[in-house]
């Protein structure tokens, strides 16, 4: 009772201080976090992870156990009976694949114990649906554990307490919605989620993260911290927002779980794999804005990655190869970016600009940029990561030094791009200049918090607020708007349309009005601070 009482304190705790700095929790928080601040903090200096989803209907290529949900009783049955008898990973190699993910930056990796439909990689008690009742016969869990740690990352858990093959075998149809279970078998399916999480915590030694993804939740977050009380509850506990990045930077630790593609399990058909460059810019942009990137690739039904997989991995490791300094043990700068520059910063007083549009910057061409957030000091220095701007191969006479400037509208700053990576001289990924003891223009950016919609006559008024305008007062706002895709499609959305600029009221509020034909459209409110323009969280609107 102590222990229930405990809970209910630190719920209500969460909540007010979600409702005190209006933090818009997504479908994924939870109602209490018992996670330690120093394994928070680990995740805060943490840039990427690796996430992998398996399952045995991988042999299938088709989407991870929810094709069970509304399935024919022929289908299910099959399902359940058949799949078990070929599966086969046979070529799962953890071990390659935990020094690929080292080599790309990430500092974890979470596995896919049991997805949705029931199916467990490890040898458990708890039911025949297993790994060790398939051709594979081993714990290839406890492989994944060994070769992980083996490789210095930490070991991460995705576990489901949604458990299709429990619904199946107790005659319940099954569904992502499950509300009317009777008292006896509600019991039960913790008690089945409980012993699992058990097993796992109590079998493979000490585990650093665990993903709970799914409902009833709380039976395996009490188990979990119980028997591992340094573990780190992501989904579950703190944002995970899924296949999308805030809008806006958020001070909370967060992560967002993304797709190589556009499935979590391999597809091996009608898949669009983003680049290795999209890849490259979603770290950056996680990071900028405080978070990590939890990056999903997902085996082959023998459980050897598909080639593009490991191809844009080995692309993020050249990358981050390079720049790694950029993105490990960073925060969010002032402000996340300027136009099409991110930053990040360590505590030390260094400060990282990542240009991003890079595609087209020739090796040998000097670029100059205007960075208005930043001012210089009597010992700054710039550099660019990777290259000692010194000497570039062919050019012996070129100037290739890096320069700055102070100015009255920010800190000019001019680097060439001097290091050869790719045998065509192409490197399309982006450049970072580091900049030591260098501060911000301004000690507090503008906080822009997107507002609802209103329709109005065929109209719709976007509304916004500067909640701290008071101390900022920055002259003028407006509303970025394009068509909404939906998350997977985010990448490959259009362009954004603009509201004129518009003025403020001295509340801090401020509103615009735009036509638009029927359809679905995200929307995010802007604010321009001394030159620069700073970005409020991305909306969803729909129009009938």
């Amino acid at each position: 009772m102590k222990y229930r009482l405990i809970i209910l304190c630190l719920f209500f705790c969460i909540i007010a201080s979600a409702q005190k700095n209006d933090v818009v929790e997504d479908e994924t928080s939870s109602s209490y976090n018992l996670n330690k601040p120093e394994r928070e903090e680990w995740l805060r200096n943490t840039g990427a992870g690796l996430f992998i989803h398996f399952n045995v209907d991988a042999q299938l290529g088709i989407v991870i156990s929810h094709s069970l949900v509304g399935a024919s009783d022929d289908y299910t049955e099959r399902y359940f009976r058949d799949l078990p008898k070929t599966f086969n990973p046979s070529s799962f190699n953890p071990k390659e694949i935990a020094e690929l993910a080292k080599l790309a930056g990430m500092k974890y990796i979470v596995f896919t114990t049991k997805h949705h439909a029931g199916f467990c990689f490890w040898d458990t008690k708890t039911t025949d649906f297993n790994i060790t009742n398939t051709p594979y016969k081993k714990d290839l869990l406890k492989e994944f554990v060994n070769a992980t740690r083996e490789a210095g990352l930490d070991v991460g858990f995705y576990f489901s307490p949604e458990d299709f093959n429990f619904l199946y075998k107790h005659k319940i149809p099954i569904s992502r919605n499950i509300t009317n279970l009777d008292a006896k078998t509600t019991k039960e399916y913790a008690e089945y989620n409980r012993k699992q999480t058990e097993e796992l915590m109590q079998n493979y030694g000490k585990i650093d993260v665990l993903f709970i993804d799914g409902d009833p939740k709380e039976t395996v977050k009490e188990t979990a911290w119980k028997m591992q009380p340094n573990i780190l509850i992501t989904r579950g506990a703190i944002l995970t927002p899924e296949q999308t990045l805030p809008g806006a930077k958020i001070t909370q630790p967060w992560l967002s779980p993304v797709t190589i593609g556009t499935a979590w399990q391999y597809q091996p058909t009608n898949e669009r794999y983003k680049s290795g460059s999209q890849l490259i810019d979603l770290l950056i942009e996680a990071r900028s804005k405080g978070g990590s990137l939890l990056l999903n690739v997902g085996p082959r039904a023998n459980g050897a990655l598909a080639e593009e997989q490991e191809n844009r991995l080995r692309e993020m490791a050249g990358w981050y190869y390079i720049n790694h300094e950029a993105m490990e043990d960073v925060r969010s700068w002032v402000v996340s970016k300027e136009e099409n520059i991110y930053f990040t910063k360590k505590d030390t007083g260094v400060l990282f600009a990542i240009v991003m549009d890079s595609k087209d910057w020739k090796e040998g061409e000097r670029r100059t940029f205007l960075l208005h957030s930043v001012k210089s000091s009597s010992n700054t220095n710039i550099s660019v990561l990777g290259q000692n701007s010194k000497i570039i191969e062919y050019k012996p006479n070129l100037d290739v030094s890096c320069k700055f400037k102070q100015t009255e509208n920010g800190l000019e700053v001019s680097v060439v791009k001097a290091q050869r990576i790719y045998d065509d001289h192409r490197w399309p990924n982006p450049v970072v200049i580091k900049l030591e003891n260098v501060s911000p223009v301004f000690a507090e950016a503008a906080t822009v918090q997107t507002g609802n919609f209103k329709l109005l006559n065929g109209l719709v008024e976007m509304n916004a607020q500067i909640l701290n305008y008071k101390d900022i007062k920055p002259k003028r706002a407006r509303f970025y708007y394009r068509p909404y895709r939906g998350q997977v499609e985010t990448l490959y959305a259009e362009p954004w349309k603009m509201t004129p600029w518009l003025p403020i009221k001295p509340e801090g509020t401020f509103m615009g009005i735009v036509k638009l034909p029927k359809g679905a459209y995200e929307y995010k409110a802007v604010a321009e601070q001394q030159n620069v323009v700073i970005e409020g969280e991305n909306k969803v609107l729909s129009l009938p």
